[in-house]
């Protein structure tokens, strides 16, 4: 057997273990909550020691902050960065859709959730971090998607925070459906994409521009 073979992983994977440590962080916070999670547990699933986690992250406060920041928060980024660049404020959205559907129905979603809902009522810190780190955040990006389509005239004019409240809603609730479609029969055999152009249609819809609007940027 190869030296390299016996080697333990935080000897081996140095670059990783920041990634490690994440991974591990959020796997126990998603079984234990974030209040019972111990440094003890992150330290053994990530296969490193309890002290190299410090040398990356001063307590499990800021892991979970770091959580948030390399998962929902980043994608959030590449989004803003993608809307200065997309001038059409149809295909801003659309993709905006496709991505953030992308991130809901990944496993870290319904973790992420959880100890949001359940969790961070103990935490007033966290809770006003991921509230403007997350939820603000993503809700005035799509606010300034759908205010350059009212502009345009693509989307009917209304309160544009409302409305991406509104698909906020939409959204979260389908993915939650989604993670536990065993117990929602309507949706039991309806497949993540038929899920969110259901939710496109529907949404698009709603916003088409009523006659009024139309006439206005003719």
């Amino acid at each position: 057997m190869s030296k390299t073979a016996t080697e333990p992983r935080w000897r081996r994977l140095p670059e990783e273990r920041p990634k490690q440590i994440l991974d591990a962080a959020l796997a126990v916070f998603a079984e234990h909550g974030l209040a019972a999670a111990r440094l003890d547990d992150i330290a053994k699933l990530a296969g490193l020691s309890k002290g190299t986690i410090y040398l990356y992250f001063p307590n499990k406060e800021e892991l979970f902050r770091e959580v948030v920041r390399t998962s929902v928060v980043g994608y959030i980024a590449r989004a803003e960065a993608f809307f200065e660049t997309e001038p059409d404020p149809v295909q801003s959205l659309l993709a905006w859709m496709d991505g953030h559907w992308g991130w809901l129905r990944s496993p870290v979603f319904p973790a992420m959730h959880r100890l949001v809902s359940s969790e961070l009522t103990h935490f007033p810190d966290l809770a006003s971090f991921y509230a403007t780190e997350v939820i603000e955040r993503a809700q005035r990006l799509v606010r300034g998607m759908l205010e350059r389509g009212m502009e345009a005239g693509v989307f009917r004019r209304m309160d544009p925070l409302v409305a991406a409240r509104m698909l906020s809603a939409l959204f979260v609730t389908h993915a939650l459906w989604y993670h536990q479609r065993q117990c929602f029969k309507s949706i039991e055999n309806v497949s993540g994409d038929v899920m969110l152009a259901q939710i496109r249609d529907f949404f698009l819809n709603a916003m088409r521009p009523d006659s009024t609007d139309a006439s206005s940027h003719a």
